[in-house]
């Protein structure tokens, strides 16, 4: 598959609707490293789709692009909010929906990157979310109800009350349960009540690869953050203040570093079990981009034979 050709007729074949390129995979699969390339043919600027990725100080644990590395590609929706910031998915919509008209006002083409499938969902199928303020007190109610009961009694809950947001969480996302009780009781409201009509023409690219090789590019990106100063950048995060218990520091990469801090396992037990949820974590992400219609599968393989010219590691 030519994918650039594709590309290609797409943009040419527009009927004056606006475009939006689209570019989605599992973790390791090589985003970064083809956004960068379609970015820079098609005068394109990149919105993250990652909901780890806004927050400051967590660079390597959620391998965020920085400004050296951009290429001069203009990025958004990284690195702006403090880690104990809440972040909903109805303030991602809003953001990325401002930041796609003024890239359509400088005349130039939006594209979402990144992994984060209930993101990328909320602006290609326009979700229509509902507008529920947090709420810290019920919050920490399920909270402790999840520490005393477990989070498989939690999910049964809303299985019980919401069976259809219940289908799209994944049970030991803790984060997303909490959140869609939350809006659910707060007005017996679906978390994602119905889909709008589609305000763009998507494009849709998604990069695969055989299981065992993405396995083995993830134990190697883990490996390379590890390298790179992961350890470090956790501790620095906790002496700054900000608690394990925080939303942002259950990303992957962090959370499993908790234990060896604390002196309860060695840190190659944490690594290994860094590379094991995150493979856990990619395999939930396929499963999620498979559900999609229209998408151009391009094979990760490929990619790098095209790229092998190219210095910058695919990512």
């Amino acid at each position: 598959m030519d994918i650039f050709k594709e590309l290609q007729d797409f943009l040419q074949n527009l009927e004056n609707k606006k475009p939006l390129i689209v570019v989605l995979g599992p973790t390791a699969s090589g985003k970064t490293a083809l956004s960068l390339k379609i970015a820079k043919l098609y005068h394109g600027e990149i919105i993250s789709t990652d909901s780890r990725q806004v927050y400051k100080y967590m660079d390597i644990g959620t391998d965020k692009i920085l400004p050296p590395q951009q290429e001069g590609v203009p990025h958004h929706l990284l690195d702006f909010l403090e880690p104990t910031e809440e972040f909903t998915l109805a303030d991602y919509k809003r953001l990325a929906l401002k930041t796609i008209d003024e890239i359509y006002r400088r005349k130039h083409i939006p594209m979402l990157v990144g992994g984060t499938g209930l993101y990328i969902n909320a602006i290609i199928q326009n979700y229509q979310i509902p507008e529920v303020p947090p709420n810290p007190k019920l919050r920490q109610e399920m909270t402790e109800f999840c520490e005393k009961n477990g989070i498989e009694a939690l999910y049964k809950i809303l299985q019980e009350k919401d069976p259809q947001a219940a289908k799209r969480i994944h049970p030991n996302n803790i984060r997303y349960v909490i959140r869609a009780l939350e809006i659910n009781l707060a007005g017996n409201t679906r978390k994602i009540d119905t889909k709008g009509e589609p305000a763009f023409n998507v494009f849709v690219i998604g990069i695969d690869w055989p299981r065992e090789e993405l396995y083995a590019r993830i134990n190697q990106r883990v490996d390379n953050q590890i390298n790179r100063g992961l350890l470090n950048e956790f501790k620095t995060l906790l002496l700054k203040g900000y608690k394990e218990t925080l939303p942002s520091m259950s990303s992957l990469g962090y959370k499993e570093l908790g234990p060896f801090v604390r002196g309860e396992c060695p840190l190659e037990e944490a690594v290994e079990t860094i590379k094991q949820n995150t493979r856990n974590y990619a395999k939930r992400q396929l499963t999620w981009f498979k559900k999609y219609k229209n998408i151009h599968w391009i094979q990760g393989a490929e990619l790098e034979k095209q790229d092998s010219g190219n210095k910058n590691p695919i990512s």
